[in-house]
């Protein structure tokens, strides 16, 4: 009697087997989940089990193949984040306890993860785009070895949440520069970026291999983890330095502390998977999300002003390609609407009057779509 292992595409696969003539053939896989015989003639061909779905496969598919859109449960981000949303009309409504929450609007899930951890669960494709702060992705790809063929890609600077991850000293340290403390005790809660950023001071190689890899090439730096209140580090005598993120300064300043160097600017960025499941609908959150942007950037600026002035109200409001003019009542005046940056607006004002333009409104732009 022959039997015959073969796929369920017939092609020949290699098992480890042994076989059985008397009375019956049997076969033993080792290290295999049990398989499906079927028998032709005196022959039998063992047929391999499916491969069963992952949790997260299985997860995805309850969610009817939704687009998974990971956004910050916590911290300093989540607020800015949220508003996003809702000017963007990314409709939906969080249950009490649950990270996961339906947009009713849009074919798309969102899931709430520490903004530690969302470029992690982006670059693996667990999610397929994400928001998070730059100093986080850097974070994840100070690791080749995390990254292999995955990782992120940008797709745009979100604007708010902005610090710096900075080298910190106790005011009145002897450690002045950051050179000054290769070779001291240093607290942090970045160890990829930290390590490789005194590798670098150091000379040892940080542009291939792993964090363990680079530790192992004789980091005299003594780099510690921690996970929270790093500014008490130096106070309580565990570094002499730390390195951690800084907004306004004033939570380093109230520790005792100062800066000698910073690492890495940052801000919130929305990044995507290197292979998403829906670049079109990635592309219409993107566009939504930019006409928000570029919304709470500008203001519209509409006033009246003689048609004998027009030339000089160009000048003082050109908009974003030119300015809409309006014929009045009176041929004498015109009306014009122009897009204003924010920031300028009262000095626009003041020039506007100095000029002779009257009747001068300033109204709020919640949403755009402009180049």
């Amino acid at each position: 009697m022959s039997i015959l292992v073969r796929s369920r595409s017939q092609s020949e696969i290699s098992f480890n087997t042994t076989i059985d003539l008397c009375p019956m053939p049997s076969v033993l896989l080792t290290g295999t989940a049990p398989c499906e015989f079927v028998t032709i003639g005196r022959s039998f061909i063992l047929i391999p089990p499916v491969k069963e779905p992952s949790n997260f496969e299985l997860i995805k598919s309850r969610l009817g193949g939704r687009l998974l859109f990971a956004v910050p449960k916590k911290g300093r981000l989540q607020e800015p984040t949220l508003e996003l949303l809702q000017g963007s009309d990314i409709q939906f409504k969080r249950e009490h306890r649950l990270d996961i929450a339906l947009v009713k609007n849009l074919d798309i899930a969102l899931v709430f993860l520490p903004a530690a951890d969302i470029p992690t669960f982006v670059g693996e494709g667990r999610v397929d785009i994400g928001i998070t702060g730059r100093d986080q992705v850097a974070e994840y790809e100070a690791d080749p070895s995390s990254t292999g063929a995955s990782g992120v890609d940008e797709v745009l600077d979100l604007g708010f949440g902005k610090c710096k991850l900075q080298i910190q000293v106790p005011e009145g340290s002897q450690f002045q520069t950051s050179n000054d403390l290769v070779g001291q005790r240093i607290a942090t809660s970045f160890m990829g970026l930290t390590e490789r950023f005194f590798a670098k001071l150091e000379g040892v190689n940080s542009n291939a291999g792993s964090r363990d890899d680079i530790v192992a090439g004789k980091l005299k730096t003594k780099i510690r983890s921690l996970g929270g209140s790093v500014e008490t580090a130096c106070t309580l005598g565990v570094a002499d330095g730390i390195v951690d993120l800084v907004e306004s300064g004033e939570t380093m300043r109230a520790a005792g502390l100062k800066a000698i160097d910073t690492v890495i600017e940052s801000t919130a960025v929305l990044i995507r998977s290197k292979h998403p499941s829906n670049q079109k609908l990635i592309d219409l959150i993107t566009s939504r999300i930019k006409g928000v942007i570029n919304a709470q950037k500008y203001v519209l600026c509409q006033y009246n002003i003689p048609r004998s002035l027009l030339d000089k109200a160009r000048e003082i409001t050109p908009g974003k390609r030119a300015p809409t003019v309006t014929a009045l009542d009176s041929s004498d005046w015109v009306a014009i609407s122009s897009m204003v940056l924010k920031k300028e607006i009262a000095p626009v004002m003041d020039q506007l009057v100095d000029v002779g333009a009257t009747d001068i409104l300033v109204l709020e732009i919640t949403n755009s779509r402009t180049n």
